[in-house]
């Protein structure tokens, strides 16, 4: 039987430190294209059965991108997953070298899946709505200093302002043209945005961070999102259910549509109400607002159906 071999990815800013299973063979590349071009290099005899790394912020992007295209199975983890292995598994001390063995047995031992990862243009749209985000939170910081900053400073910071809301507009411009480039894309945003509470924003950002939609059962869209919770009992203790993981940036997107929904969408509003005459505290309620929002938007996803009560009721 041939070896099957895993790879574990430590990825920084300026460096790949990798570790080979089950040889226990490593190294270390740049962070470039030169470098990644070395790991290809290193990696293509072997035919890896997994290549490991985790999510980094973006760091991670174009190795994985590279990787994959060259046909091997690549697996971006939660870096919480792999902290998590690492401490069961008795491994506390920490080096980059460290860290690429632990995702190495991460990948060994937990098999984690391959997921196909995003075309070109669907990044290009998740980059433009990160941004897009990015700049709105500035533009909030700037307006919170204006009103502590001395008066000498509030030109400069108002003359920023009003640059970051030129970069929104131009931002805006490119999310059009980029979403004009796909018809899919458009009747997606157009079908959200059927969705009492659903604004063409973030109807953009689930088109560009939450592709799953539709793809997947109710419990798993919901768990990808974040808005699952989790049971915490032990014998006689029964622990409060919490959420976590998940995909924070549409979680949170979602949360202030959830906000307008409970208004003016006549499901989520009952929902609510009901809720919070049963005495469920406001974030309890609202997150199980949010879970049925995700769940109604994955119905209608799947089905390619618009806005419409009696399905939401039954999602």
């Amino acid at each position: 039987m041939a070896t099957q071999f895993f790879v574990g990815i430590d990825v920084s800013k300026a460096t790949l430190d990798v570790c080979i299973l089950p040889t226990g063979e490593s190294f270390q590349v740049s962070n470039d294209t030169a470098g990644i071009g070395e790991l290809l290099n290193q990696l293509r005899p072997l035919s890896p059965e997994r290549v490991v790394m985790e999510a980094t912020g973006g760091y991670e992007t174009e190795a994985a991108v590279t990787l994959f295209l060259a046909r091997f199975k690549v697996c971006v983890v939660n870096p919480l997953q792999v902290r998590s292995f690492g401490r069961a598994d008795g491994q506390f001390a920490k080096t980059d070298r460290i860290d690429a063995g632990v995702i190495a047995k991460f990948g060994e031992r937990m098999r984690p899946e391959v997921r196909t990862l995003a075309d070109a243009a669907l990044r290009e749209l998740d980059a433009l709505v990160t941004r897009q985000r990015q700049v709105q939170q500035m533009i909030t910081s700037e307006k919170n200093r204006m009103g502590v900053s001395a008066k000498a400073l509030r030109p400069r910071i108002q003359a920023h302002i009003d640059w970051l809301k030129q970069e929104m507009e131009s931002i805006g411009s490119e999310l059009e043209v980029a979403l004009q480039k796909s018809p899919v894309w458009q009747a997606k945003v157009a079908l959200y945005t059927t969705t009492p509470g659903i604004g063409e924003k973030t109807a953009q950002r689930l088109v560009a961070q939450l592709p799953e939609l539709g793809l997947l059962r109710g419990k798993q869209i919901a768990a990808l999102v974040g808005a699952a919770p989790f049971p915490r009992d032990s014998g006689v203790f029964k622990g409060q259910r919490r959420i976590r993981g998940g995909r924070a940036d549409v979680r949170c997107a979602l949360y202030m549509a959830t906000v307008t929904a409970k208004r003016w969408n006549p499901v989520i509003k009952a929902l609510y109400e009901r809720l919070r005459a049963r005495g469920k505290p406001y974030k309890v309620a609202m997150i199980a607002c949010l879970r049925k929002l995700v769940v109604i938007l994955n119905t209608m996803a799947r089905t390619n159906t618009p806005w419409n009560p009696a399905l939401a009721t039954k999602a």
